[in-house]
């Protein structure tokens, strides 16, 4: 008979406690500047009259949502770096994993959002006050909140049918799908599937609108014809971009490479980066913000 288990073991990011005060350190700054970045963006958005355009307007999403993306794993992960009890009740676990994955997503679907914005920009500069409307960046925005929570909840659900048995340790230090049917003594394959089939239709729809949008773009900066309207076009993508780039290679490297436990310090490290990524990508918005 299965011994079944309602709670969960994470792995700490160190063996080593002399490591333990070093990390903590490192990462609560971390975690620290990338709030107080993020709230300065939120903040200037909110109270600068000349950044009230569409642009900056998602912009402040796209720091809200970074805010709380940090917010879900690493007060969490703090706070195992000081303690020795690694333990995470399955409705705590399962409470993490909605989180995680509405944010993530929500962060992927306003990606292709900010990319339909830039097309407008460039390609239909005339009528873009016209087209981006705050009426329709409103709906847009509401759109990419409501699409995240109805993916987030497809995937939750689901997760709610497994079941654990010891051993029940969590190759993360946070709980995540990939990790949650590893670990289930139950079949997984239902959820396989859906993950598949839903993430991949919002995958691939997400993709197709954040870089296809790109083409035009590249081919209207290309008809323009002095270097100095050239480079002032593509300036206003280049922080997109490369926020893009950040976000879809991580993604990649973290859920396409194969899940032995070879890789398993290979993926921790990625994971582990995942706070000096979205520091990076603080410098970029304010890159974004003077243009």
């Amino acid at each position: 008979m299965k011994n079944f288990t309602t709670v969960l073991i994470l792995i700490s990011l160190s063996d080593n406690p002399q490591n333990l005060c070093f990390l903590f350190i490192v990462f609560l700054i971390i975690y620290i500047l990338t709030v107080l970045i993020n709230f300065l963006i939120i903040v200037f958005v909110l109270t600068d009259s000349q950044l009230h355009t569409p642009m900056y307007f998602f912009l402040g999403n796209l720091a809200f949502i970074d805010v709380s993306y940090s917010s879900v794993t690493a007060p969490r992960m703090l706070l195992d770096l000081v303690t020795k009890n690694h333990s995470i009740s399955l409705p705590a676990c399962t409470t993490q994993v909605f989180f995680f994955i509405y944010l993530a997503s929500a962060e992927l679907f306003l990606l292709s959002t900010m990319s339909y914005d830039r097309y407008i920009a460039i390609c239909h500069p005339l009528h873009y006050k016209q087209i981006m409307s705050w009426t329709v960046c409103t709906q847009m925005a509401s759109g990419v909140w409501v699409l995240g929570f109805f993916y987030s909840m497809i995937h939750t659900l689901f997760s709610l049918r497994l079941t654990f048995c010891i051993p029940n340790t969590i190759h993360n230090f946070f709980c995540d799908l990939p990790h949650l049917f590893q670990i289930s003594c139950n079949n997984t394959f239902i959820n396989i599937v859906v993950s598949l089939i839903v993430g991949g239709s919002f995958g691939i729809g997400a993709f197709g609108i954040t870089f296809l949008p790109y083409i035009h773009i590249f081919s209207t900066i290309l008809h323009i014809r002095t270097n100095h309207g050239k480079l002032k076009a593509f300036s206003t993508c280049t922080s997109h971009l490369i926020v893009v780039f950040i976000f879809y290679g991580s993604i990649i490297f973290i859920y396409f490479v194969p899940t032995t436990s070879d890789l398993f310090t290979v993926n921790s490290v990625v994971i582990r980066n995942r706070d000096l990524k979205e520091a990076v990508k603080r410098a970029v918005h304010h890159i974004y913000a003077k243009y």
